[in-house]
């Protein structure tokens, strides 16, 4: 995650791109796997000593509870949340950063020491040592490893050779050589279709809503999964040299083109750090030659207050807080955020480019209506119809089967013959039925009026006793919150658009449904990625929402990749920012409600931090506050500032 008040950034996940020093690295690995109870435990042994020596000095009083044995109790107090810290700060300023956070803190706290306030040494310590145990709690490590997306091709393919069916490894099949593809199995290699025919499901790999029958002598590529019968495939490319892989090596130039982030505060202590260490310095020296009778101590005890003053207690604490509670309030409404600064980014994104299918659309093949000629018995055809689909397992069929019901077993098919590219047909009462698209028609010569080239759903065709008799209109449907989503997102001054691999006559149909103005179809994963770097190019701040394999090296692209993670393929949801676990789009401007909201109560906190601090220390620097009230102004700010961050937590963001 990335560390909120941190000199350098700590991304949990490869993808992003973000650079950083690697010590920072190892310092998230050394809490990774962690559990809470042992992320927890360095505070808790630490606040158990601290509370236990606050008690003896203020209340039992004992006389051997001073001196060394004061300074050691409180040391090892001080120990297990300061070392880490002070080892930081060594280890940054052998990077060359010396004014890091770590420093500050470090320099403070030993300060603290060196003028006997002890416990309040460890207790700014301890503050900023659960602040970090808080921002390691709010998001766990989401490492995106890219070969991962490997697991969409099977391991082991059944080769055929000398006559018979061998198991063999994917990675070992030359090209030319063929392959066995069973019902349900997937295409581990790219290749030539060599049975009359096959359906395939190909939106993993082209975004397209609709099953793919291919035909003999037709491409096919790894991903695909034969939805029918057992099919065979002569290889044409090796196996890293597949569609897949080449989407391989698109997420992986994707990812290196993620621009590194910065967060506020880290920018910031570049600058606060080293002011507030000089300025310690001048306080502690410059009065010698100002007043008339220069005491070291004094001066030297009104810079150490200063310092402690200074050590952000409310930003350590509060500003990771406030991006625990954004988190937190998207996984309430079903919404995974990986990174506090993906909570930053959805606060400024300008276009939102979303995938057709499984993010706007439901994935799933419905009949949206049924037309038949004058004369014809829409009734008696409706079950005609249905009882020769359901000898089919092509999902087109099934969704017939749905609309139509319960079948008419009263109706007995007989012929009953599947015409690959085409179609079915039986004879019924004596009669032939047709049914399928219209080079059906045509081939059988079933004279008609319908011009479906344009049409923006796809028309299977009925003819009965070789008159045309209507047809069925089948189409993805639109997510009921689709339409209330791209409003919400013009409300937000937010552009939307919308990328398909389906064919541009059903993107428009969809785009005019829901009122999108930028839409394009027909588009290949590389053009997708193409159209975002377009998008990208007028220095606009760009979300990608999608579900698809496909989709992954434009989701890596984008400033905010969101997956959709109900139907999502794992490689697009492990690639992604950003995931919807319920697909639905209405979650898209919540999440950015989220955001926007996250980053106003963020900055709350810094104003509220900064504006008490710059007072309270122009007191300490003036002698007015001593070490006890410093610390206790800084704790009021913290708490205060803990008090706004939790709000979030329990904001409604019910955008419908």
């Amino acid at each position: 995650m990335e560390q909120c008040c941190s000199t350098k950034p700590k991304e949990t996940h490869n993808h992003s791109g973000h650079n950083g020093h690697d010590h920072g690295h190892d310092h998230d690995h050394d809490t990774a796997g962690k559990s809470t109870l042992q992320m927890f435990t360095p505070a808790l042994i630490s606040f158990a000593i601290l509370l236990s020596g606050i008690v003896l000095d203020n209340f039992l009083q004992p006389q051997w509870f001073s001196g060394w044995v004061r300074l050691a109790w409180y040391l090892i107090a001080y120990i297990p949340v300061g070392f880490p810290v002070l080892k930081e700060a060594w280890q940054s300023i052998s990077h060359g950063d010396v004014f890091s956070e770590f420093f500050l803190m470090g320099v403070a706290t030993v300060g603290a020491f060196a003028i006997g306030e002890y416990p309040e040494g460890v207790a700014v310590m301890l503050f900023y040592s659960v602040g970090e145990v808080f921002q390691a709690m709010a998001v766990t490590r989401a490492t995106t490893n890219i070969k991962s997306l490997l697991d969409q091709r099977p391991d082991e393919v059944a080769v055929i050779r000398d006559s018979r069916t061998q198991i063999v490894k994917a990675e070992t099949v030359q090209v030319g050589e063929i392959i066995q593809l069973k019902s349900g199995e997937k295409l581990g290699l790219d290749g030539e279709l060599l049975s009359e025919k096959a359906s395939f499901n190909t939106s993993a790999l082209t975004g397209e809503s609709k099953p793919d029958t291919k035909t003999k002598g037709e491409a096919v590529l790894a991903g695909m999964i034969n939805l029918n019968t057992v099919s065979q495939v002569k290889v044409t490319a090796a196996y890293q040299d597949s569609k897949l892989s080449k989407i391989l090596e698109l997420v992986q130039n994707a990812t290196a083109q993620k621009a590194p982030t910065e967060l506020f505060i880290r920018k910031f202590a570049k600058i606060y750090t080293p002011i507030v260490v000089f300025l310690a310095v001048a306080i502690t020296f410059l009065p010698y030659f100002f007043v008339t009778e220069y005491i070291f101590r004094d001066w030297l005890y009104r810079a150490l207050v200063f310092l402690v003053i200074s050590c952000p207690c409310a930003l350590v604490i509060s500003i990771p807080l406030g991006y625990f509670g954004g988190i937190g309030a998207g996984s309430r409404n079903g919404i995974l955020i990986k990174g506090s600064s993906f909570l930053d980014r959805l606060a400024t994104i300008q276009d939102v480019v979303m995938d057709k299918t499984g993010t706007l659309t439901e994935g799933v093949f419905k009949v949206q209506s049924a037309s038949f000629t004058e004369g014809a018995d829409a009734a008696e055809i409706v079950k005609m119809v249905n009882i020769l689909e359901s000898k089919s397992t092509h999902p087109v069929a099934t969704a017939i089967h749905q609309y139509a019901g319960e079948t008419d077993h009263s109706i007995v098919p007989e012929e009953v013959e599947e015409i690959a590219g085409y179609g079915m047909k039986a004879k019924i009462n004596g009669k032939d039925l047709l049914v399928g698209n219209f080079r059906l028609m045509d081939k059988f010569g079933i004279p008609y009026h319908i011009d479906g080239q344009n049409e923006a759903y796809t028309l299977i065709a009925v003819a009965y006793d070789h008159h045309f008799a209507g047809y069925f209109t089948i189409a993805d449907t639109v997510k009921p919150d689709a339409k209330t989503a791209i409003d919400q997102l013009k409300a937000l001054k937010i552009r939307p658009t919308m990328l398909s691999g389906d064919k541009s006559s059903v993107v428009r149909h969809v785009a005019n449904e829901l009122g999108i103005t930028n839409a394009y179809g027909d588009l290949l994963p590389e053009d997708k990625v193409n159209k975002v770097k377009e998008i990208k190019s007028g220095n606009r701040s760009v979300a990608f929402v999608g579900d698809g394999v496909n989709d992954a090296p434009v989701v890596a692209l984008s400033d905010v990749g969101i997956a959709m993670g109900g139907l999502g393929s794992d490689a697009t949801i492990e690639t992604a920012d950003i995931v919807i676990q319920d697909d639905k789009p209405g979650k898209i401007p919540m999440a950015i409600a989220i955001g926007k909201q996250t980053k106003k109560i963020v900055w709350q906190n810094i104003t509220l931090a900064f504006v008490v601090k710059a007072v309270v220390l122009i007191l300490g620097a003036g002698g007015i506050a001593n070490m006890w009230e410093a610390v206790f102004a800084d704790v009021g700010v913290a708490l205060l500032a803990i008090v706004n961050a939790i709000r979030i937590q329990r904001m409604n963001f019910k955008t419908s």
